[in-house]
């Protein structure tokens, strides 16, 4: 999928690999700002670092992917999919920046991601986020996602429900929404 001219025209370019320094800019902007937007702490941001490190060092990738958005070499947004077993893909680290934000970047990654993971041959997708998430929420249901399952956390500040969204990317109601 091309990158919207909207997109372009803010200065974002995507990559798919990690170059010296994303990862810390990565980890950051997602521990300041959703502590910022939700009150995750340290823990929430350990989290997140370790999912990272986890896609980095794994040197059999395989049919996981990356996709980083940058803006003038610096991280703004990021989706990753991750091969599980089952012939499952687990959608990670979906982040677009509040500076950024409105742009369409959230939605577009959620996109890309998907078409990546129907093109690979994935038959589910699946994600899991918090309660109150509303934007994210709001892109994956757009695209088909429902929930499955929640589970209540409070590792992150407080208390939350994780919930589970899978998307059917065998169903042919699927196939035809992503056509558009």
């Amino acid at each position: 999928m091309t990158l919207p001219d909207r997109i372009k025209a803010a200065g974002i370019s995507i990559h798919d690999e990690f170059a010296p320094g994303d990862l810390g800019q990565l980890i950051y902007m997602h521990g300041v700002q959703n502590h910022a937007d939700y009150g995750f702490n340290a823990i929430h941001e350990a989290y997140c670092a370790q999912i990272a490190v986890e896609f980095i060092l794994d040197r059999k990738k395989e049919r996981s992917h990356a996709w980083l958005a940058k803006q003038a070499d610096r991280i703004v947004g990021s989706v990753l999919i991750i091969e599980r077993p089952a012939n499952q893909a687990q959608l990670r680290l979906l982040f677009a920046e509040r500076a950024v934000r409105g742009l369409g970047l959230g939605r577009w990654l959620v996109e890309e991601s998907i078409h990546y993971c129907r093109s690979v041959g994935f038959s589910l997708v699946y994600l899991w986020t918090v309660e109150g998430l509303h934007r994210a929420i709001s892109i994956y249901e757009s695209f088909g996602f429902v929930k499955v399952t929640d589970k209540p956390i409070d590792e992150w500040g407080g208390e939350n429900l994780e919930i589970r969204f899978d998307l059917d990317l065998c169903s042919r109601g699927q196939a035809e929404s992503l056509r558009g």
